[in-house]
């Protein structure tokens, strides 16, 4: 549609979709698809989704990996279902709108925030709260449909890659830190496994807001990786005595970012300061061990639950991205076509930070 001007291509756009409606013109585009856990991802010709109203198609630039992608491909994640174009993070261009009230937004750059149906209560999601790349197909493809209210300007300083990496890991980084953990500048605060994509935005957002930063890792060249982003220290948590080594370096830490839990998870609660915050999302590590629960309540501490955020934390999150010009961390962006390689890096998280796939 080279030549069109917006309005002239947006009723171009209405009559390729109302054909595709009322006659079942199918147009192809290619997709990542998940076929079953005991296949590979694979690189197929679907059908192009059709946008209704209060929703648009969305051409991705580039999308990016999380964790949930890779429990999906092996099959160990809630609620799976097949066929599936998997994809929780994308950047792209509005590319067309399912009714007048959505054409204002064609050709602009975007985000989406891969949550819809948080719900009213920004403590807890509501019971339709979904994510993106699954049960609905999500940003492996050369487009997606999503709802409008999803879509965020593109942080302009950001390359597509960069904005792609942001949304989920971003988010739930955000919501742990701010909304949940409450942390200030000055505030002593670490972060567990920092080489993931909501480890080192957890990183960068800490050391953003001037709180003093420490992380653990099991590389030294990712602890490294951290200092040089502004952390002031670090450990490697296959030390026998690494939460020894922590309190040594910070004395305590008024609030602690974990995603692992394990066996580990019982020595937080002894590197607290007296009021102190532990945030917990995931559980790579296993389960939540045996805790001494007099420590807990004697020096009012917290374990808090989170789970990504609501769409008044993306907001708050892509301003304080933008207000600070903070540019995530890219550990290897990989062609679509390799999409299975990209999720088999994540199997032994060697990576620090976001793996992307570029369209």
């Amino acid at each position: 549609m080279v030549g069109l001007n917006k309005s002239c291509r947006f009723c171009f756009t209405k009559m390729v979709i109302a054909l595709r409606r009322n006659y079942k013109v199918i147009i192809i585009m290619k997709a990542i698809v998940l076929e079953s856990a005991d296949k590979p991802l694979a690189l197929k010709d679907v059908d192009k989704p059709i946008p209704a109203a209060g929703e648009v198609l969305v051409k991705i630039k580039a999308a990016a990996l999380n964790r949930r992608d890779y429990w999906i491909t092996i099959g160990k994640y809630a609620g799976l279902k097949y066929p599936v174009i998997l994809g929780s993070d994308g950047a792209g261009i509005v590319y067309e709108a399912g009714s007048d009230n959505e054409k204002y937004l064609l050709d602009r750059e975007v985000i989406i925030n891969p949550g819809y149906g948080w719900g009213n209560d920004e403590h807890f999601q509501s019971p339709d709260f979904k994510i993106l790349g699954l049960p609905d197909d999500g940003t492996f493809a050369e487009y997606v449909k999503v709802r409008a209210d999803q879509l965020y300007p593109k942080p302009a300083h950001l390359t597509w890659e960069q904005a792609a990496a942001v949304p989920l890991a971003g988010l739930t980084a955000y919501r742990a830190l701010f909304t949940k953990g409450r942390a200030a500048t000055g505030n002593k605060v670490l972060i567990t496994g920092v080489g993931s994509g909501t480890g080192t935005f957890a990183l960068l957002w800490a050391v953003a807001a001037g709180c003093k930063a420490y992380v653990t890792s099991g590389s030294e060249e990712k602890i490294n990786r951290a200092k040089q982003l502004g952390a002031v220290g670090g450990v490697n948590y296959r030390s026998p005595d690494w939460a020894e080594q922590l309190q040594h370096l910070a004395g305590g830490f008024d609030v602690i970012i974990d995603s692992a839990l394990g066996d580990g998870f019982a020595k937080l609660t002894d590197i607290c300061n007296p009021g102190g915050r532990i945030v917990i999302f995931g559980g790579t590590a296993g389960n939540i061990p045996p805790l001494n629960g007099r420590k807990i309540f004697w020096r009012q501490l917290q374990i808090i639950g989170t789970m990504m955020g609501s769409p008044d934390d993306f907001t708050a999150m892509v301003d304080f991205l933008n207000k600070h010009k903070i540019n995530p961390v890219i550990d290897e962006v990989f062609a679509f076509a390799d999409a299975s390689q990209a999720v088999a890096k994540m199997e032994h998280s060697e990576q620090f930070g976001k793996i992307i796939l570029r369209a």
